[in-house]
């Protein structure tokens, strides 16, 4: 019996194994949403207590990646509902370079205000899409929804996100 057979059928050892094939993976994921690496390390001690306890509607059949990631996803997206955190960007995210150091941190903290504003499912999927670029059949999988809906959302996020500047006076950096 394969492993993940064995994972479905409620077998600790496998489960084990499964953890430790998974973990990083899984953490990886949770980091690129949450941008906190300690909240990751709990949200995936989180994740594969969810993944545990929903062993049975697991298809060994299936990608367990696939499926670990949209679990995660949601537990991601959770978190951020309730915690309601700032959602950093990256160090070196690529910027045009300003002329005056307190105009480039006014533009970088007006820029994180606006990402924090979205509303989650908007945050999420900006994160994934544009700050970490992943391809769209990922996220989708990952949350559950199509393509076109991952689209729609990117769309509106990048809206959304060009209006806040806009109304705090950096039309000029989008």
């Amino acid at each position: 019996m394969e492993l993940l057979e064995r994972f479905a059928l409620g077998d600790r050892e496998a489960f084990e194994a499964v953890f430790q094939l998974f973990q990083g993976e899984v953490y990886a994921w949770i980091v690129r949403i949450v941008r906190d690496r300690a909240a990751a390390e709990d949200l995936t001690v989180e994740t594969f207590w969810k993944i545990w306890r929903a062993r049975g509607r697991f298809d060994p059949a299936r990608e367990f990646g696939a499926w670990a990631r949209r679990i995660a996803t949601h537990t991601a997206i959770d978190y951020l509902k309730r915690a309601r955190r700032e959602t950093g960007l990256p160090p070196n995210l690529p910027e045009a370079p300003l002329p005056d150091p307190a105009e480039q941190r006014e533009l970088h903290d007006a820029v994180r205000r606006a990402f924090r504003a979205l509303p989650v499912k908007l945050q999420a999927v900006a994160t994934l899409a544009l700050i970490e670029q992943r391809p769209h059949a990922e996220i989708a999988e990952a949350l559950g929804i199509s393509r076109a809906a991952v689209k729609s959302r990117e769309f509106r996020a990048v809206h959304l996100l060009r209006k806040k500047l806009s109304l705090l006076g950096w039309s000029h950096a989008t």
